[in-house]
């Protein structure tokens, strides 16, 4: 099969076989016909046995394709009892296998009841009854060394005798009444003596070779045969026949006709798969889809898969059409099924990079101010489109896969992206307008809370709705590129109103926890400054009571205020109540124990700065009372006249008495000898006498320094300095409070402490 390339000429071939008795030169008739070159008989050693089994061997010159098979001969003394057994194989075999069967026989045998061809003949018709489906086998009875009979005179007789051997052997029922031209076409030649008319014999043989040529062409000499294997099969099949015969069974044609297709066309397959397999375009397709999506994938698979198809169709075509198909959809299945992954790979690609240019399309979009949906919607279709068109040039034509689930989960990715982006920019939008309303609130509010007046919740109110409204106006305007239904468009518009409310609400709850040093500063505003907003100086002139009455109503009021939330519209008697007994309503941001906790603390701690100011007013009593009585100034104008009058007379009198009046006042604010003696006369004369010495020491070192001090252009700067620097010594003298002036929105607001610990 190798050494001759049969496996490439398809149906294009035939096979002729050769049966006749031992020794009637078989082997010289092919040598001569076909220049073949089987062994042949050594006529000087008498009959005897030259070929043994059968032999095969492809005719030389002769198209189509021509392989010849000479048989053992029949009737051999060799083979003793074993000849009849060996008989029937091999005929059977050459029946099974061969389009053309050569029946070599002697012209004088013909007519003979027990000539040799008789039983030759009958083994032929006998083992045809065992194939199933028999071929249309042509039946070339050579008639060796024909004599001076014509070959019409010898015709008749022949075909006589073959159709008297057909009509005499048992047939099954099917073929009961089936004529011999069924299964036979019959041939008749006659040869002349290759001994005695070489010559002659060559010619006619010669002659006999033409018509070998173009056999199976419409009206060759195998022109009617059916079942055909395809020359590929024409070993395997052999050698299946071969195995049938020996373990003598009979032999079903069709099915083997099939076996041998589904074993040939298996091992095609597997051929085309292997070198589809191995071929170094697919592999390189197969490495780069690994990492990246390859330019015309579909097609170029598709021209791979399509070729190697087509090998499989051309090599298989000859074969049974039902089990070439069956083979070929396997075949077709484990092709798909080996690039099914890189297919997936490719698909996976073309989502990844997809969603990828559709987050830098959708980014692009959003950045330039284009609306949400609008980008959304627009990017999302463009790049579905290009998706589409993607996997169409990977769409591989032999095969019916359906990208539909990778296209699914593509736009479940880019719905989850719009849906994550959506969510971030809701947020961002939804932070930067909480974000604006805290800022427009939190301080207006609480300097609101800090003047605490009966307007103050109405216009926290009035803030609150103008605040909220103008940020839900752009908010709602914000959103309308989103297209958020309606219910969830309510929803996140309400939740920015509650979050305007509860910023005010948590900054009155911040401010209620320092109410009570509100309501202290409050009280010490009040209470130390006068209506121009100037420290009071207890002169013992104030109504201490009425002031403090006065302070401490408005720091009721204070406590009326930042007692409940008012942001409702409604009307209240918190503050009447408050007076009465502390109790407020129900939304409070102090409950009525707390209220009642900080007016109690409140009192106290402001008990302290009444205790003082009515200290400082009584002290202040006595140092306004430093006039002696008038008849005490009567009995000194008429005592000191006499002094006076030197004084008047003796101006440097007046001099000294006016530079010992400046050391005098000096001393007495370095000293602040009223501050001493304000907690009594003998603490006041201990620290006085502690005190004295080193503030005159300070006194006269200045004095000194002022006098060593060079003399300049300017002496009025050295007064200034002078002044100042008696100025200094009175830094220590504190008053009995402090103030300061803090401006706010809403006017003037006054604040001040008092430092309690310098006091006691």
């Amino acid at each position: 099969m190798k050494e001759v390339k049969l496996a490439g000429c398809g149906l294009s071939y035939a096979v002729v076989s050769i049966m006749g008795p031992q020794s009637s030169g078989k082997s010289t008739l092919l040598n001569h016909l076909f220049h073949t070159n089987f062994r042949e008989m050594d006529a000087f050693r008498g009959r005897s046995q030259t070929t043994k089994g059968v032999w095969l061997a492809r005719c030389v010159g002769i198209e189509p394709c021509t392989l010849v098979m000479d048989l053992e001969g029949t009737d051999g003394r060799e083979r003793g009892e074993d000849d009849t057994a060996f008989e029937k194989q091999s005929a059977l075999f050459a029946l099974a296998v061969s389009d053309i069967v050569l029946i070599n026989m002697w012209c004088h045998d013909i007519g003979r009841e027990q000539a040799a061809n008789k039983p030759l003949l009958k083994t032929v018709f006998q083992v045809m009854m065992r194939l199933f489906s028999p071929r249309k086998t042509t039946l070339m009875f050579v008639i060796r060394d024909k004599t001076r009979t014509p070959l019409e005179h010898l015709e008749p007789v022949l075909r006589e005798d073959i159709q008297k051997i057909w009509d005499s052997v048992r047939k099954p029922h099917a073929h009961k009444d089936t004529p011999l031209s069924e299964f036979f076409n019959v041939e008749v030649v006659a040869l002349s003596s290759y001994e005695e008319k070489e010559e002659q014999f060559k010619e006619q043989v010669a002659s006999l070779r033409q018509r070998f040529f173009h056999s199976i062409a419409p009206g060759g000499l195998a022109g009617d045969r059916r079942a055909v294997v395809p020359a590929s099969g024409f070993a395997f099949s052999a050698q299946r026949i071969w195995k049938v015969i020996k373990e003598n069974k009979d032999l079903d044609l069709p099915a083997h006709k099939v076996m041998v297709a589904t074993v040939r066309c298996e091992e095609i397959a597997n051929e085309k798969f292997e070198a589809f397999a191995a071929d170094e375009e697919w592999r390189q397709i197969e490495d780069a889809v690994q990492s990246a999506p390859v330019l015309g994938f579909g097609k170029k698979l598709s021209s791979i898969l399509g070729t190697c198809l087509n090998e499989y169709d051309m090599e298989a075509t000859y074969f049974d059409e039902g089990v070439r198909t069956s083979k070929r959809r396997q075949l077709e299945a484990k092709l798909l099924q080996l690039i099914h992954p890189a297919y997936q790979s490719m698909l996976g690609h073309l989502r990844s990079e997809a969603l990828e240019k559709f987050k830098e399309a959708f980014e692009k979009a959003l950045n330039v101010g284009e609306g949400f949906s609008a980008a959304a919607h627009a990017c999302t279709n463009s790049h579905m489109v290009l998706f589409d068109e993607r996997t169409a040039d990977a769409h591989i034509e032999q095969a019916n896969w359906d990208a539909s689930k990778v296209r699914e989960k593509l736009r479940r990715d880019i719905d989850a992206h719009v849906a994550s982006v959506r969510a971030a920019k809701l947020s961002e939008i939804t932070t930067h307008y909480e974000e604006k309303l805290k800022k427009a609130l939190l301080g207006p509010v609480e300097a609101l809370l800090d003047e605490a007046s009966d307007d103050t919740w109405p216009a926290i109110r009035k803030l609150l709705h103008r605040e909220t409204e103008s940020a839900v106006s752009g908010f709602s305007r914000a959103l309308d590129g989103f297209e958020i239904d309606e219910e969830t468009r309510n929803k996140m518009l309400n939740s920015l109103e509650d979050y305007a409310r509860g910023v005010v609400e948590g900054k009155a709850r911040e401010e209620s926890g320092r109410v009570l040093i509100r309501m202290k500063d409050r009280f010490t505003t009040l209470f130390s400054h006068d209506s121009d907003s100037m420290p009071r100086v207890w002169t013992g002139k104030e109504d201490i009571r009425a002031i403090t009455k006065t302070a401490r109503s408005a720091s009721l009021k204070l406590l009326s205020v930042m007692a409940a939330i008012r942001l409702d519209d409604e009307s209240d008697n918190i503050e009447n109540t408050l007076a009465l007994s502390l109790v407020p309503p129900a939304k409070t941001l102090l409950s009525p124990v707390q209220c009642k906790s900080l007016w109690r603390q409140f009192k106290m701690e402001t008990e302290y700065t009444v205790t003082q100011a009515i200290s400082a007013q009584e002290a202040n009593k006595r140092n306004n009372n430093w006039l002696p009585p008038p008849w005490a100034i009567v009995a000194l104008v008429v005592l000191g006249f006499n002094e006076f009058m030197t004084l008047l007379r003796n101006p440097l009198y007046l001099g000294i008495i006016f530079v010992a009046f400046l050391l005098i006042k000096a001393l007495w604010v370095q000293l602040d000898i009223s501050g001493e003696f304000r907690n009594g006369a003998l603490p006041g004369l201990l620290s006085l006498s502690t005190k004295f010495l080193p503030t005159v020491m300070n006194i006269l070192r200045k004095l000194a320094e002022e006098g060593n001090r060079p003399t300049g252009p300017e002496p009025q700067r050295n007064v200034e300095l002078t002044a100042k620097s008696f100025r200094s010594s009175t830094s220590d003298l504190s008053s009995s409070g402090s103030s300061e002036v803090t401006s706010s929105g809403n006017g003037t607001e006054y604040s001040s402490s008092l430092n309690h610990d310098k006091k006691q």
